[in-house]
């Protein structure tokens, strides 16, 4: 199976075209969340960008196994190899087991992800459910020679697998670097040098996560349940892993160390990552008071938001930029959004009620060739948000009263929004219910009832229950609007 998909290889520096390792399936591990708290905008640009590849990659045919991890244990404090493991801690504050934390906030998650209209991936596996696999891999990475024991942890020679091979060929550093910005930390401790980062932690006493192993009762470091993880779903070598840009230094080149030292070659083909999220021009943090929750975000409660959101205002904002550029959310921004995501849908339910003409009176686009090649140029929604609205402005045309469309054209321009804007966008119509898996057109059938009451009403000029079925309707979350050829209605 041969696509025209090209994709930016974080690697190597450059688009290229995606071949899959097996003709027609493709592995693809994506970073997933730490659960220690509400999900918040960090997670919702990576869910969404792999979401839309997902999604593309079924839509060209491909059969897709997605693996995107849940990291609840040794995603430590102060950085990668020291300080308390944050959901320890926050289990260890609330007086609850490590577990309890952990469940509640990957069902928060998941709940979050629903919203926003996420597919669940093939699999989702806990780091702490793959301790054992942790544990192998760090055994071979020893066997090999690249890792040594100190004081019941073990750490990763950087500097001896950089002799060997290339550390820091993902994100361009050299040791040298390495090596000067690990200086800032204080003292080297068990550590033969700075850089070198932890395999396997010997637990503290007061350290509640813990697991018998080799060297000592501990824990996992951070970068080894990735490796493990997508080695066991997805074998030796895979196609594509993903994240979050933010985790090209350390994680990701901890993880290309890993691999190579355990097995002696590159695990994986194709390395993705989404850039970041701005708020008003700054990154998001807790200290500057710009973090805010996506469920803040869905009820409109926090200081720096003038309302609400929907999941759709917040999908459809992100896929307004490209996902290897920046997104800076603001209120004028959102709130942009939210009227462009309003005409689109509006577009979509005049295409529902036109009704079409012998012939066509204008030529259509080749939008569906105009979608394709965005997409399969890394991903370009921007191109494919421009493209579908350019449609609607034919549809707008038709519905005016200004030009024809045939029945086959109606048809054309139906397939195209089901396939881009609501299959590989994701987007969802809460009017038709297209995009949500629901059938809503019992609602519709008992909305149109309603509006054919009103209808007689006014032919009877009884503005009273006129008035009253338009007023009900509304204060139901409908938004019904009269026009010269009738009415148009849609939910709120």
């Amino acid at each position: 199976m041969k696509h025209p998909l090209f994709i930016y290889n974080t690697l190597t520096r450059r688009k290229e075209h995606f071949v899959p390792l097996n003709e027609d399936r493709v592995g693809m591990y994506v970073c997933g969340p730490t659960v220690y708290g509400d999900p918040h905008l960090g997670h919702a640009r990576p869910s969404i960008t792999f979401d839309i590849l997902f999604r593309y990659l079924q839509q060209l045919g491909y059969k897709v196994r997605y693996v995107r991890n849940i990291t609840d244990v040794g995603h430590l404090e102060h950085d990668a190899d020291e300080g308390e493991d944050k959901i320890a801690k926050k289990a260890r504050l609330e007086q609850l087991e490590p577990m309890e934390i952990a469940q509640f906030y990957t069902r928060r998650y998941h709940m979050a992800m629903d919203a926003l209209n996420v597919l669940p991936p093939s699999i989702e596996p806990h780091a702490t459910g793959h301790i054992i696999e942790q544990e192998e891999l760090v055994k071979e990475i020893l066997a090999n020679g690249y890792a040594y024991e100190s004081n019941g942890s073990v750490y990763f020679d950087v500097e001896k697998y950089n002799r060997d091979h290339h550390y820091g060929k993902l994100s361009g550093r050299n040791l040298e670097e390495v090596k000067n910005a690990s200086r800032e930390l204080d003292g080297v401790g068990e550590k033969h040098n700075q850089a070198d980062f932890a395999l396997w932690k010997k637990a503290q006493p007061e350290h509640i996560m813990r697991w018998p192993s080799p060297w000592s009762d501990g824990f996992p470091g951070w970068h080894c349940e990735c490796t493990a993880m997508g080695r066991k779903y997805l074998g030796n070598h895979f196609d594509i892993h993903g994240g979050g840009m933010d985790l090209v230094f350390p994680h990701h080149e901890c993880e290309i160390a890993q691999a190579v030292a355990s097995q002696g070659d590159d695990m994986v083909h194709y390395w993705m990552h989404n850039n970041m999220i701005t708020i008003n021009g700054q990154k998001m943090g807790k200290s500057l008071g710009n973090f805010i929750t996506l469920e803040q975000f869905f009820n409109g409660d926090h200081a720096a938001l003038t309302q609400a959101y929907s999941p759709m205002t917040i999908r459809f904002f992100i896929l307004q930029a490209h996902y290897r550029g920046t997104a800076d959310f603001s209120n004028d921004a959102l709130q942009a959004a939210e009227k462009a995501y309003e005409r689109m849908m509006d577009g979509w339910h005049r295409l529902l009620a036109l009704k079409a003409a012998p012939s066509s009176s204008i030529t259509l686009e080749d939008y569906a060739t105009r979608c394709a090649e965005a997409m399969n140029d890394d991903l370009n929604t921007p191109v494919v948000i421009a493209t579908l609205f350019d449609a609607c402005r034919v549809i707008n045309q038709v519905n005016d009263g200004s030009a024809t469309l045939s029945q086959a054209d109606i048809d054309s321009l139906k397939q195209l929004f089901t396939t881009y804007l609501f299959n590989v966008l994701g987007l969802r119509d809460n009017a038709s219910g297209e995009g949500n898996g629901i059938d809503l057109t019992p609602y519709q059938k008992a909305v149109e009832l309603l509006l054919e009451v009103r209808r007689n009403a006014k032919a009877a000029k009884d503005w009273g229950t006129s008035d009253l079925i338009r007023d009900r309707l509304a204060e139901a979350g409908f938004d019904i609007k009269d026009t010269k050829d009738g009415v148009e209605w849609k939910v709120r």
